[in-house]
């Protein structure tokens, strides 16, 4: 069975950071893509961050140069570090594989950056 468990979501000030966290188990985690979406309220799940197992990274315009992304491909973890948040970063934060599995969608983790 495929899941994905989402942790180190919070209550972050601007400009303030939070790392997140996704523990993957029951796929061949070190052949595939992974990454992070988020959605915001009222908002479609998008696409932030995507790590290939060679190591390529693509981030999304709105992330790029304040987002990391890494992965630990023993552990079966993908990361993700966040620096200088803004208040449009927040929404529920999830990661899978990518392209993503429908029928596989973790909880998530609330990431909100307000004063």
């Amino acid at each position: 069975q495929v899941q994905f468990l989402e942790s180190g979501g919070g209550l972050v000030q601007p400009g303030g950071s939070l790392r997140l966290s996704c523990a993957a188990s029951g796929i061949s985690f070190s052949i595939r893509n992974m990454a992070w979406y988020r959605q915001a309220p009222g908002k479609q799940r998008v696409e932030v961050a995507r790590a290939s197992p060679g190591g390529t990274e693509v981030y999304a315009d709105s992330v790029k140069g304040r987002f990391t992304i890494s992965r630990d491909d023993v552990k079966k973890e993908v990361h993700l570090q966040m620096d200088r948040l803004n208040p449009e970063d927040t929404a529920v934060y999830y990661c899978n594989q990518q392209p993503p599995l429908a029928a596989n969608w973790g909880q998530g983790t609330q990431v909100t950056v307000s004063a």
